[in-house]
């Protein structure tokens, strides 16, 4: 009598060996993983406590957190999917006694103890990784061993090469890379207005993100993104806030009031949807802005409310001067604010009152463009920023200044496309910081655009030169509020177009 097994009975063996197999490496893996998610530490420094941990599944990322003030700052340096986290959860009461006396705190030390607490987790948390991994694939081995499913003398190796090999990707991808990329900065909060109202820090104390980041981290940032050499910006640097697209989003009015305090207000443009004296009287407290608000319009903006701006004492700029209150203007296309010369080009589709507030549309024509680029070449070395509410009206000006930038720097600010952005072109640095009202009050969704502004740190002496531009942004949906850095004065740092 034979005793060989029907083909169907072999092919579904076959099936359950295979599977127990697939089975085993999965456990392992999951276990892995749960190990790395669950296992965090605490570790002493001299300026306080930190918890390390990583939470696996998020945009790789080295994560320094001070929950006490609820700000972060994120450096994209973590080729796996996982999130390194540093939460500072206690600051050494002594340490902050010494560096208020002393102005300093000996960084270098700091670095070191934060550098030597981040290995030894990282090392710590990879070998647990692998011994829970591979004793979840033991367990699953052990329970599904007899019949005819696969003996442990294969699963319980392929449970051990499943485990070393998930630690030797954690081995390779999980510690940070020493190419620190450009960091972000953020806080979090319930809605737009309270993660808005984080702002109020960099009026309040004439400091800026990265100089509140530093402080509060207590060196450890600077352990990470610290390159040779890098001059620090100082907390007296003069400071100017740069906004743009409101649409009548009044809800955004308290935090800009609260950005922009203590230097000027350049706000290029679309502080209306349409110009109309309705709207005219909600948006007009903008104009207390700053310690002085530098307006151009924008395509939705209107005449009438640019000469409304110029009566409550705003700068308003136009192609040929300062505006007037009665709408003529007074010829000097190049006016001093803060020690700044500025120049704006007020937009040629803002609406008008004589047209009952005609939509002009948005697009600028060849013609427009070349007016403009004529408008400006004169200007070049007279002039420290210009304002121009479109970037495709100033697309031809650009075009040649990328081939032949002026000597002296130069600060373009615009809008209208309701992104941020920063660009550099030699000594041309084009900078647009979205809108701060995320699009208008009709956009103010969870599929609504970012409120966005920005702020640039300058210095004047012996000449105009901006140093860095912070980039803030905030999610209308949840709230979530981050900014970047970008430093204008470091090549490394700089954006390229």
């Amino acid at each position: 009598m034979s005793c060989e097994l029907p083909p169907h009975a072999t092919s579904l063996a076959s099936v359950r060996r295979a599977l127990i197999v697939v089975v085993v490496i999965a456990a392992t893996l999951a276990g892995s993983v749960a190990a790395l998610a669950i296992f965090s530490i605490e570790r002493r420094l001299d300026v306080g406590t930190v918890r390390l941990s990583v939470d696996p599944g998020r945009d790789g990322a080295l994560d320094l957190y001070v929950p006490l003030v609820d700000w972060g700052v994120r450096f994209p340096v973590v080729r796996l999917p996982a999130r390194v986290s540093v939460d500072v959860r206690s600051i050494d009461r002594q340490a902050i006694v010494q560096l208020a006396e002393a102005g300093r705190l000996n960084a270098a030390a700091v670095r070191a103890q934060a550098r030597d607490a981040l290995v030894y987790y990282l090392r710590l948390a990879i070998l647990i990784s692998v011994a829970v991994g591979l004793a979840f694939g033991a367990l699953v081995a052990l329970a599904a061993r007899g019949g005819s499913g696969p003996r442990l003398r294969v699963t319980l190796p392929i449970a051990l090469v499943t485990a070393l090999g998930a630690g030797a990707v954690l081995v390779v991808g999980l510690p940070p890379r020493s190419n620190v990329d450009t960091p972000r900065y953020y806080a979090n909060g319930p809605e737009v207005p309270t993660a808005l109202r984080a702002l109020a820090s960099l009026g309040a104390s004439a400091q800026t993100l990265d100089d509140e980041i530093d402080e509060q981290l207590v060196g450890i940032a600077r352990f990470v993104n610290a390159p040779a050499g890098r001059r620090p910006l100082g907390s007296g640097a003069p400071r100017l806030t740069v906004a743009s697209d409101l649409h009548n989003n009044v809800i955004a009015l308290p935090a800009l009031e609260r950005a922009a305090a203590g230097g000027p207000l350049l706000f290029t443009g679309d502080l209306t949807d349409s110009g109309s004296p309705v709207e005219q009287a909600i948006v007009l407290r903008v104009a207390r802005a700053g310690s002085r608000l530098v307006f151009v319009s924008g395509n939705h903006d209107s005449d009438v409310l640019e000469r409304k701006l110029a009566r409550t004492g705003a700068l308003v700029l136009t192609r040929t001067g300062r505006l007037r209150a009665n709408g003529s203007t007074d010829g000097n296309v190049v006016q001093r604010i803060a020690g700044l010369r500025v120049a704006g080009y007020d937009d040629p589709l803002k609406r008008r009152a004589r047209d009952g507030y005609r939509d002009n549309g948005a697009t600028y024509t060849a013609a427009e463009q070349e007016r403009f680029a004529t408008w400006l070449q004169p200007l070049l070395g007279k002039v420290d920023v210009v304002m121009v509410h479109a970037p495709g009206l100033a697309q031809q000006a650009l075009q040649s200044l990328r081939g032949a930038p002026p000597n002296a720097p130069l600060l373009f600010v615009e809008g209208h496309t309701h992104k941020q952005s920063l660009e550099r072109l030699g000594t041309v640095t084009v900078l647009n910081p979205g809108s701060v009202g995320g699009g208008g009050t009709g956009n103010l969704t969870e599929v609504g655009g970012d409120v966005g502004l920005a702020r640039v740190t300058f210095t004047r002496q012996p000449a105009f030169a901006p140093r860095a531009a912070d980039l803030v942004q905030i999610d209308p949906g949840d709230g979530a509020a981050q900014a970047r850095r970008l430093r204008l004065d470091d090549p490394a740092d700089a954006p390229q177009p």
